[in-house]
């Protein structure tokens, strides 16, 4: 196997690169983005056991003890309870544009592997190609199979690219779209915390005023 890619000649380099990044940010992605690391269960106890009774400042310290996105969320919420409603919420929203960003990290660069692998595999093969033409305008068409052989020998950098791009544009796809789903039950449940966090703050008011 090895000697046939070795054939494509050195374009098989950089798609060999493109392999190689692809696969590592893929399986870090998909470490990084498990639902436990993103949404801790303890901040899910948090924020549902969460009353007037409650220290804030324990609350904010147990945030800081958890990692992942959505723990940073529920402490710049806790932090900036006695906000207003409205910078509250664009208090969450700045931290959440943050974190996810910090959740995309690499799909970019997935992104530009499956964009361009296929066409480093088609650069190979147009390469190849010139060189197969060039043979034939030497030594003419006599042979068939010299021409059949070199025109095997180019297609194996396209087919190397496309063995890279589809899984890299597959793992693109799905882990945006775990990202997207992540985003949208974090700020679904972010949003339920503040509605209660600003109750209980407003309820505090009440009993000391």
């Amino acid at each position: 196997m090895f000697a046939t890619l070795a054939q494509g000649g050195w374009p098989m380099i950089p798609i060999a690169v493109c392999s190689i990044v692809g696969l590592t940010i893929t399986i870090e992605r998909c470490v990084a983005l498990r639902r436990s690391s993103v949404i801790d269960p303890r901040m899910l106890q948090l924020i549902e056991e969460y009353s007037e009774r409650t220290a804030p400042d324990s609350a904010v310290m147990a945030c800081r003890r958890t990692k992942g996105p959505f723990a940073r969320i529920v402490e710049e919420c806790v932090k900036a309870r006695h906000l207003d409603h409205m910078e509250v919420i664009e208090t969450m929203h700045a931290t959440g544009r943050t974190q996810v960003g910090g959740m995309e990290r690499g799909l970019t660069v997935l992104e530009i592997v499956a964009a361009v692998s296929p066409l480093l595999g088609l650069l190979g093969t147009v390469l190849g190609m010139i060189t197969v033409f060039d043979a034939i305008t030497v030594a003419g068409i006599g042979n068939p199979q010299v021409l059949s052989d070199g025109i095997s020998k180019a297609l194996i950098t396209t087919v190397a690219g496309l063995c890279v791009a589809i899984p890299a544009l597959a793992f693109h796809s799905w882990l945006s779209r775990r990202v997207d789903d992540f985003a949208t039950e974090m700020q679904e449940r972010a949003t339920g915390f503040i509605v209660k966090l600003l109750a209980i703050q407003k309820k505090k008011r009440a009993v000391s005023g």
